[in-house]
């Protein structure tokens, strides 16, 4: 925005010309043919937290633990948990954790989960909420779309509860935080967020 006034020397103008030019920079700007715009951007988390940026400058102090790669779909006004047709995750049904990709969650070494060793490895999880609990799924079968599982490949379930939280989060997240036993990964979006516990050897 360009403002322009008229003066005359030391006196102030009876009048001011304004005049207001339009910002013509995203006119200019050659849109990216090979761009799409994704409403629900693809995002990663590590335990430890940023661990990438840790090892580049030399101040991880342990080794990597586990990265979940996912989409982050927005509320956008909708009701998100429930037992209605509007309900965008009905209760006792399948959700992939996010959008668009099945959401993948890698561990670089064994670990304990609900009392169970899971080994080292890349997997898919996902859940089935429901009011008071979401179970857990791991699934080997990997790099599909959306949420086609094949239960045959189903390797480990659990439950875990939820929770309620305020303010509602707009965007779903996952992130992995400190526990005493190891790490939380927590999953939480619009008033409901679900911890999962994970373990392993010092």
């Amino acid at each position: 925005m360009l403002l322009l006034s008229s003066c005359n020397n030391d006196k102030k103008s009876t009048h001011d010309v304004k005049v207001l030019i339009n910002d013509s920079l995203s006119s200019k700007e050659t849109a990216n043919p090979y761009a799409t715009h994704d409403q629900s951007p693809m995002d990663m988390s590590y335990y430890p937290s940023d661990y990438p940026v840790l090892k580049m400058n030399g101040t991880d102090t342990g080794a990597l633990i586990a990265r979940v790669i996912y989409s982050r779909p927005q509320k956008k006004g909708r009701n998100i948990f429930g037992n209605t047709e509007k309900s965008l995750r009905q209760y006792g049904k399948e959700w992939r954790l996010g959008a668009n990709e099945a959401t993948e969650i890698e561990f670089f070494k064994p670990v304990i989960i609900g009392g169970k060793k899971i080994d080292k490895g890349r997997y898919i999880i996902y859940c089935i909420p429901y009011p008071d609990k979401w179970t857990i799924i791991l699934n080997s079968n990997l790099y599909t779309w959306g949420l086609h599982m094949d239960r045959t490949k189903d390797i480990f379930k659990t439950d875990i509860l939820v929770s309620t939280q305020s303010p509602a989060l707009e965007d779903f997240t996952m992130v992995f935080m400190p526990a005493p036993y190891g790490t939380d990964l927590l999953m939480s979006w619009d008033n409901v967020k679900a911890i999962l516990p994970i373990s392993y050897p010092k």
